[in-house]
C-alpha cells in the first residue's frame, strides 16, 4: 500500500471500532490488529488514538454539514420543501453512514465543543432559522422566535433519527412524512395520511416524462 492508501485503511478501521465501542472502548492495539499492521504504523499516521478519532469526527461532521447545506439551499424550493429536504438529508446520512452517526451522536464532544453533536445540530438549526424566519414574517408571526422553533425542529428530527437508526423501520420516507406532518401542521392539524411535497413533485415529474415518451 502507498502511504495514502494505508492512512485511508486505518481511518476506515478506526471508524468501525469507534462506532462499535466508542472512543474509550477502542485502542491503538485493536486498530492495528484489525488493519493488520503494527502499532507504530498507527502512531506514524495519527500520533495515537486521539489523532485518528479527530480525523474521523471531522470527516463525519463535514459530510453531514455538506448534505444538510445542499438540501437547505435547493434553488426554487419553498419553505416547507426545504424543511422536507433537510429532514430527508439527515435521515439519508443516518441510513447511509450509520457508523458515522453513532460516533457523532455518542461522544464526538471529546474533540471539543465544536465537534459535539449538540454543536452540530445547533449549526444546522441556524440554517433552519433563516427558513422559518421568512415563513414567520409571511404569516405575520414574530420572527424573533424562529430560532427557538428551529432548535425544536432539528431536535425532533435528530432524536427520532437516533431511535430509527436501530431498526430502520418504517421506511425513511414514511418517517419524514410524519416528522414534517407534526413539525409543519402541529398536533391540532395533523393529516391522517401525510405526504411530502417532494413526493408530489416527483410524481408529477414522472407522469410528465411518461406522457412524453408514450
Amino acid at each position: 500500500m502507498t502511504s495514502a492508501e494505508r492512512r485511508e485503511q486505518l481511518l476506515v478501521t478506526s471508524r468501525e471500532l469507534f462506532a462499535e465501542r466508542g472512543f474509550e472502548g477502542a485502542s491503538v492495539e485493536e486498530i492495528a490488529a484489525r488493519a493488520g499492521v503494527s502499532k507504530p504504523v498507527v502512531y506514524e499516521h495519527f500520533g495515537g488514538k486521539e489523532g485518528a478519532y479527530a480525523v474521523v469526527v471531522d470527516r463525519e461532521v463535514r459530510t453531514l454539514h455538506d448534505s444538510i447545506r445542499v438540501a437547505l439551499t435547493t434553488p426554487g424550493a419553498g419553505s416547507r420543501e426545504l424543511l422536507e429536504r433537510g429532514a430527508l438529508a439527515l435521515l439519508d446520512y443516518i441510513d447511509q453512514c450509520p457508523d458515522g452517526f453513532r460516533i457523532l451522536a455518542r461522544d464526538s464532544s471529546l474533540q471539543g465543543p465544536g465537534g459535539s453533536f449538540a454543536s452540530i445540530l445547533s449549526d444546522i438549526a441556524v440554517q433552519v432559522e433563516d427558513i422559518l424566519g421568512t415563513e414567520f414574517s409571511r404569516l405575520g408571526h414574530d420572527p424573533q422566535f424562529a430560532g427557538l422553533y428551529a432548535q425544536a425542529l432539528v431536535g425532533l428530527v435528530a432524536m427520532t433519527g437516533q431511535q430509527w437508526l436501530e431498526n430502520r423501520e418504517p421506511d425513511r420516507l414514511v418517517v419524514a412524512r410524519h416528522l414534517i406532518n407534526l413539525a409543519w401542521n402541529g398536533m391540532a392539524h395533523l393529516k391522517p395520511e401525510p405526504r411530502l411535497i417532494i413526493e408530489v413533485l416527483d410524481s408529477r415529474k414522472n407522469h410528465t416524462e411518461d406522457a412524453a415518451t408514450a
